[in-house]
């Protein structure tokens, strides 16, 4: 339930990301005094856990599963040999691969909800419903637009994730993810 958490300072960011400039405190201070204050207006501080959810669940399910599934790809179909026999380096190599390629999928199931997150916060969406959001900005965009970029972010953070992930694993002698 980290996302119950999260969901107050995420509403914060997506509002000071969204209002045009000049209409919406940017500091995180009198930004959040300014969500509070218009709780009926901005649902804060939890209006917008369920998208959040449809964003992070899926997300969270996909870093996980993809991220062993290409680990043991690689290992069963293009790093054939025994798992010590490879560097670590190369085994670490692999375990970044792995993360990006996870991470490709993350970025591509969880953007269409990230954008809903995102166009929720708009002062024209105000009142609407993620359906109505959806269609008005039409459904090819809502899986699109942006995920160039969120690919190669989500793909670069999610593989430096599980190399950090298993560089400690390494270092304390657990060895890599995956392979035989």
């Amino acid at each position: 339930f980290a996302d119950i958490a999260l969901c107050p300072m995420e509403m914060v960011k997506v509002k000071i990301q969204t209002s045009p400039a000049g209409t919406w405190p940017t500091a995180t201070g009198p930004a959040i005094q300014a969500m509070i204050k218009n709780s009926a207006e901005t649902r804060f501080p939890f209006g917008s856990v369920v998208p959040l959810w449809s964003r992070q669940i899926p997300y969270t399910m996909a870093k996980f599963f993809f991220f062993e599934k290409v680990v043991s790809l690689f290992y069963t179909h293009v790093f054939t040999e025994e798992k010590s026999s490879y560097s670590k380096g190369t085994q670490l190599g692999i375990t970044f691969a792995s993360g990006y390629i996870a991470g490709v999928v993350c970025a591509i199931v969880s953007h269409p909800a990230d954008t809903i997150v995102s166009l929720m916060g708009k002062k024209e969406n105000k009142g609407k419903g993620f359906g109505q959001i959806a269609s008005e900005f039409g459904y090819s965009n809502l899986f699109t637009k942006g995920l160039s970029v969120r690919i190669l972010m989500i793909g670069t953070l999610t593989g430096l994730q599980w190399y950090i992930y298993d560089s400690f694993k390494n270092i304390f002698g657990l060895g890599t993810t995956g392979g035989k």
